[in-house]
């Protein structure tokens, strides 16, 4: 990504654009960065700062302990009233979350099902939940948008879920019906694609120029693909969707699998089957997997890892990656047997694409998804600052 800038008034847009973008993805820029970084001259640079400061989407403060020979640089950060509504509904919940720049979540709720809900209540408990977060917002908040991770293919352009087979929705255009019924800019996206793209921005896949992200949740198994720095969509924007790989595990001393569909074989809720459990959050599995000593889970574990490891040769051989990031319940069986997964995909995967691979857990956590769908919201204010600043406003 070119960080230059020029100091011609007719690109003003696009400066404020690479200002904003350094300040979301590194969180604290001080202005002698900004200035190096753009190639802009630092009087150029006050300015647009300045402009962003009257837009409430950055502050500008002294270094903290600040001890250099002459005046310190001021550091730029993200505004703290500057946010995005990140959703994220699934089989057994709909998880909304109030998120600032450079991936701060700030409050969340969660608000567990009985079983999934059609797009349209969805949506209404979704309104419901944001109403709810936003009356314990300032006043003074600047709200970029709604953006929302779905587990299903999704239609990138317009928002429109194709088909998202665990919620039982089929061409269900919930971005257009969440903007209609709380009037923010509403986008949606594939849940997988998203946490890629926030592991790849804020986590474990910085500066790492190809990756494979692999998300494991209540609705199944989905993926996102980070190639030579960008994003791997697709034609329609539905690549990533490695839960539908069929897969068979090779012979072992546990359960053979049926040769089905990788999320149908790598399963949480076998897990919680196994382990008493009517639901739980990603904490509180993988707690429970660690903590047990039930043969049973530890055979299932041991199964869903095998299986594991073939989609894993899979993508590796195919995508030749740096990195293998794992999220939600995947990452959690991995942490039962961390060793024993890599020397699985080890064995079985071309020497020349595994010599460079790592195979690593989602450092972002349970927030991980919020934080992608978050970015669906800042992408166009981070595109154009002031165009969309001043329309949130109005």
């Amino acid at each position: 990504m070119n960080n230059r800038g020029t100091n011609l008034d007719t690109v003003r847009r696009y400066n404020l654009s690479r200002i904003l973008g350094l300040v979301h993805h590194r969180g604290a820029v001080s202005r002698s960065t900004l200035t190096r970084e753009t190639g802009l001259n630092r009087s150029t640079v006050a300015a647009l700062v300045s402009e962003l400061a009257a837009l409430r989407l950055v502050v500008e403060a002294e270094p903290d302990g600040a001890r250099s020979v002459g005046r310190p640089s001021p550091v730029v950060r993200p505004h703290p009233d500057c946010v995005a509504f990140a959703v994220n509904p699934e089989q057994d919940a709909i998880t909304v979350g109030v998120v600032r720049m450079h991936g701060q979540v700030v409050s969340q709720v969660r608000h567990e099902l009985d079983e999934p809900l059609g797009v349209v209540e969805t949506v209404r408990v979704t309104a419901g939940l944001i109403a709810d977060l936003q009356a314990g917002l300032p006043a003074s908040v600047v709200v970029a948008g709604i953006g929302v991770a779905v587990p299903g293919l999704v239609r990138v352009p317009d928002g429109l879920v194709r088909l998202a087979p665990h919620l039982g929705w089929v061409d269900a255009p919930v971005a257009a019906m969440l903007a209609d019924a709380t009037g923010y800019a509403c986008s949606a996206a594939n849940d997988a694609s998203l946490g890629a793209l926030a592991e790849h921005t804020f986590g474990a896949g910085r500066d790492v120029h190809d990756l494979i992200y692999l998300n494991g949740g209540p609705s199944g198994i989905g993926g996102g693909v980070i190639a030579n720095g960008m994003p791997l969509g697709g034609a329609g924007g539905y690549a990533g969707e490695f839960g539908h790989n069929l897969v068979t595990a090779p012979d072992g001393p546990d359960s053979p699998s049926t040769g089905g569909a990788l999320e149908d074989e790598v399963n949480r809720g076998r897990l919680l089957d196994l382990l008493g459990l009517k639901s739980a959050d990603a904490v509180e599995l993988e707690r429970a997997l660690l903590d047990s000593t039930d043969p049973a889970v530890r055979r299932e574990v041991s199964r869903q890892l095998r299986i594991l490891s073939v989609a894993l040769r899979n993508a590796i051989n195919v995508l030749n990656p740096e990195l293998v990031v794992l999220g939600g319940f995947l990452g959690s069986i991995q942490a039962v047997d961390e060793e024993g997964l890599e020397n699985l995909v080890a064995g079985q995967t071309l020497a020349a694409s595994y010599e460079d691979v790592r195979i690593v857990r989602a450092t972002l956590g349970p927030d991980l998804l919020l934080i992608g769908a978050a970015e669906l919201a800042f992408e166009p204010l981070i595109a154009d600052p002031a165009r969309v600043a001043v329309a949130v406003e109005a």
